[in-house]
């Protein structure tokens, strides 16, 4: 039998290989689906690629690659005889593990045991070989099954990766002795004490000094001169200032001459007036803070608890597993797939986008997403426990094995994987804001859309927005693409006013006399007061007038100048305290469930109006300067470094948020908010402002023709690699040198401007350096060029029509910041509302419309 299993694999032992190290082994999901090795079919495992495939997706990647050796892999749970010893373990054989598993944590461990079960399948025969079989195996292949029943989880590597080699707790933390000197660290302005710099910022744990870095500490530059300022005084430890957090701070010890970890950053900080928002991790995975607790009834009546909630099962009725703090994730991805177009692009074209999938399935984003959608809309992995399975669960009176067995879930492991790739904050397991996801998940559709239906095109609306010179009465009229509504929360216009002021005094006078403090009062807020306070006129402080050649004061407005198929809110419930507390205000909005924008409606300009002159600001560029760009940072732009301060507070790299600032004229962080969104994805994101002249693209006018190193014709192999994927020549010419010869930017770049690829314009002697679909108009440059409102608004890309809307889901936010707590949704379907808490589906009894975050409306179909 040797002899024969040995001839058998002959033919095959070229494909089958041992997992080296970086080889991801996909041995508990399928690429494709969410099958497993419990489920019914098992899950086969590449023994080339060591991707998985369920029973249904097999034979598709055998009939693409022709790779037909895989390993099978099952997994049975049975339920444990009376009296069985608990903890579940797997099967051993030869006192070795058989089968390296994760362990399904649905099932319990002191009722159930697994049983697993391995085969090597060689295709199209389906031949069978039982593992393990190592007598009569080549030595080659007893390896490779090996290696593999026993590699690690290509998730749980990740993990390891990103937490274990972090480093060890600092030798000085425990004993750091920190002086009394006064010292306070504001929340933002900082500069280095010797050299001015305002990035790479080291705040040194003794004394409070602010100093730069140098390049070997975080990648970025600067001076030294918080090394120097160690070896002077042997002040051992300093923290990055941009990478304070409520889960912690990078910590550097100059003595061990190693990034550190400090169990007592929270104590350190304080000392210089930094408080950090202490928290928590409770059983079920979600943040809870120790000094400001959440109110209890926000956890309550968002997730409805205290109420026998009826779940329910099938199509669009799955849950999603919580992966820790993974709930912002789940809730957009629900909403989302509640959309027709949605459904329509992933679900509707599963096949095709499998069948075109490449050959690693995993880091293809419309697969994962098809995938998910499937997962979520299918209904396989949302049944109801049978008839006869609901009686014994009651006669046993077992009701929390019952509850796991009635909802499950779907683990979205794979997909997170692939959207949080290379994503700072995603990547992690800290909770995160569901409102920067949702855009983060758009600007990936946007991206991998390729010329094939792009569902997020029914969230795209233009925003008109009119500045006017305060001086002159002169104004500009200016237009940019955006996906979501925020609405400002007005505090003031509180209809129990009365009742918060008695309560704010009743909490002073509480803390002073050392009483308990009342209990908190919500604030009530009309929904019509923030419609008010969204359409009042903005001040711009720093509005450089170009009638008057001189900076002035402005006020921006904006208007809808098109209405999306779904208009999606977001309440601005959260803001950033002086005391480096991020806040959430407790408030409650009686959200409307119809609503009509018609009013706001862009008008463009009007008669008696007069423009602005179409002139770039000059840029002074110091004579010392010139030419040398590693000193821009020496002499850089005036920038509102307020606007920077509150976007660096966000988390993003601290160079990303000054040039957010500048390429948007100083015009507010809301404004370089959304350009940071746009551009977050370039390779030169967080690399240091590079400070135009007038010679230089960055800002086009068409008064000043730009004469660049761009105007050269482009690489024709890279001309090439573009026209084999189909656009026209004269198009790909234009975006390659609207990036600089970027290849992947410029294959961005024509997917977001699809009408600028007409002959006429791929003459024009003024390239756009940045791909403008997401990108936000400089106040201070000629804008109008970027968005046509005759041709952009009739785009097909702009599903315009009236503004009239239905709530139809909404997704509510528990805790006190982003950075913690926990996020659920409801979404109406079939006339009834349902509640989405992680696994959990079922009927909803009371939606807290007014508590929610962010809102999604439709648009009336009577309209």
């Amino acid at each position: 039998m040797a002899t024969d299993l040995g001839e058998l694999l002959v033919p095959y032992m070229p494909t089958i290989r041992v997992p080296r190290t970086g080889d991801r082994v996909f041995k508990s999901e399928c690429a494709f689906s969410f099958d497993s090795p419990e489920s019914e079919g098992g899950l086969y495992v590449c023994m080339n690629s060591f991707l998985g495939f369920g029973r249904e997706h097999v034979e598709r990647h055998y009939r693409k690659t022709g790779q037909s050796v895989y390993m099978h892999l099952k997994r049975h749970v049975k339920e444990k005889a009376t009296g069985a010893a608990g903890g579940a373990i797997p099967r051993r054989r030869n006192g070795k593990v058989f089968l390296d598993l994760e362990l399904n944590r649905d099932f319990n461990g002191d009722v159930y045991e697994y049983e697993d079960e391995a085969k090597l399948v060689i295709f199209p025969d389906h031949f069978e070989i039982t593992l393990p079989n190592i007598e009569e195996l080549p030595a080659l292949v007893t390896i490779a099954c090996d290696a593999v029943l026993n590699a690690q989880s290509p998730y749980k590597k990740q993990e390891s990766d990103s937490w274990e080699e972090e480093i060890q707790v600092s030798r000085h933390a425990r004993s750091l002795r920190q002086q009394e000197n006064g010292v306070r660290i504001p929340p933002s302005g900082w500069k280095c004490a010797k050299c001015e710099m305002r990035e790479n910022l080291w705040l040194n744990l003794t004394d409070g000094s602010v100093l730069c870095g140098k390049w070997f500490f975080d990648g970025s530059g600067g001076n030294g001169h918080a090394l120097d300022h160690y070896k002077e005084t042997n002040f051992p430890l300093a923290v990055k200032l941009d990478t304070i957090t409520p889960d912690g701070a990078d910590v550097y010890s100059f003595d061990e001459e190693e990034a550190v970890l400090d169990p007592q950053i929270s104590e350190h900080l304080s000392h210089f007036g930094i408080d950090m928002l202490q928290m928590q991790r409770t059983e079920n995975g979600h943040h809870t803070e120790n000094h400001i607790q959440p109110r209890v009834s926000d956890w309550e009546v968002a997730q409805e608890a205290g109420l026998k909630l009826k779940p329910v099962y099938g199509s669009g009725y799955t849950g999603m597993k919580n992966l820790g703090n993974s709930c912002y994730l789940s809730t957009t991805m629900q909403v989302l797939f509640s959309i027709p177009e949605f459904q329509r692009a992933y679900v509707g074209n599963l096949q095709r986008i499998f069948d075109y999938s490449p050959l690693d399935p995993t880091q293809d984003l419309n697969t994962q997403i098809a995938k998910l959608g499937h997962g979520l809309l299918s209904g396989q992995y949302s049944k109801p426990p049978l008839k006869s399975e609901l009686i014994e669960q009651v006669m046993k009176e077992e009701y929390k094995v019952f509850e796991l067995q009635q909802q499950k879930g779907i683990s979205p492991k794979m997909f997170k994987a692939l959207v949080s790739k290379g994503h700072p904050e995603f990547s992690s397991n800290r909770q995160q804001d569901a409102h920067e996801f949702f855009l983060h998940l758009i600007n990936l559709v946007e991206r991998n859309s390729n010329g094939s239906e792009n569902p997020s095109d029914v969230f795209r609306f233009i925003v008109e927005e009119r500045v006017q010179c305060c001086q002159t009465q002169k104004v500009r009229y200016m237009q940019r693409v955006d996906y979501l509504m925020q609405l400002p929360v007005p505090f003031e216009s509180a209809s129990n006013r009365e009742e918060l002021i008695a309560y704010e005094s009743k909490r002073k006078e509480a803390e002073e006399n050392m009483r308990p403090i009342p209990e908190p009062v919500r604030a009530r807020i009309p929904f019509t007061a923030c419609l008010q306070a969204f359409t009042e006129p903005e001040n711009v402080p720093d509005f450089w007038s170009s009638a008057l050649q001189a900076k002035s004061a402005g006020v921006k407005t904006s208007r809808f100048a098109s209405f999306p198929e779904y208009m999606v809110v977001q309440m601005k419930k959260f803001t950033f305290g002086v005391d480096w507390v991020p806040k959430k205000l407790d408030i409650s909005v009686d959200v409307p469930d119809f609503l009509d924008l018609n009013r706001l409606r862009a008008t463009g300009l009007q008669p008696g109006e007069e423009e602005l002159p179409d002139l770039t600001p000059p840029i002074v560029i110091p004579e010392d300067t010139r030419g040398s760009s590693t000193n821009n940072s020496l002499e850089s732009p005036e920038i509102d470094e307020s606007s920077v301060m509150q976007l660096a507070e966000m988390g993003f790299p601290l160079e990303a948020c000054r040039k957010a600032v500048y390429y948007t004229g100083n015009m507010g962080a809301e404004m370089a908010f959304n350009w940071i969104i746009a551009h977050m994805e370039e390779p030169d994101f967080a690399e240091p402002l590079a400070i135009p002249t007038y010679m230089e693209a960055d800002l086009p006018s068409p008064s000043l023709p730009a004469v660049s190193t761009l105007d050269n014709q482009p690489p024709e192999e890279s001309i090439a690699i573009l026209t084999s994927m189909g656009f026209p020549r004269h198009h790909t010419i234009q975006a390659l040198k609207a990036t600089n010869n970027n290849l992947e930017r410029a294959l961005d770049w024509i997917f977001t401007h699809p009408d600028c690829g007409d002959e006429s314009e791929a003459m024009s002697d003024t390239p756009d350096t940045e791909p403008n679909d997401n990108s936000f108009s400089n106040a201070n440059a000629n804008s109008d060029s970027l968005l046509s409102p005759d041709e952009e608004a009739s785009s097909p890309r702009v599903r315009d029509g009236p503004g009239r809307y239905e709530l139809f889901a909404f997704i509510s936010h528990m805790g006190t910041s982003t950075m913690s707590g926990h996020y659920v949704c409801h979404i109406k379907k079939e006339g009834r509302w349902l509640i989405y808490n992680d696994h959990k589906v079922c009927l909803s009894e009371r939606p807290p419309k007014d508590l929610g975050y962010i809102y999604f409306y439709r648009r009336l179909s009577s309209c």
